[in-house]
């Protein structure tokens, strides 16, 4: 599991066809600010049927997706 693990088990457990989660509530899910690596890992998000819709850093949120 990398290391943002505990986020993808978070958003796939969250079921929701697409959601927003701030900065501050991905840190508070993984013990770790977000960084630019997210840009990396996101890719295994795909492993759990969603995928990052829209990463926006002016609100400093992340929309996930369910795919299919």
């Amino acid at each position: 599991m990398g290391k943002y693990g505990a986020l993808w088990e978070y958003v796939k457990n969250n079921g929701s066809q697409s959601f927003k989660l701030s900065f501050e509530e991905i840190q508070n899910i993984t013990g770790i600010p977000i960084d630019h690596s997210f840009l990396k890992y996101k890719k295994e998000l795909t492993e759990y049927g969603y995928q990052v819709g829209k990463i926006s850093i002016k609100e400093q949120t992340v929309i996930f997706n369910k795919m299919g």
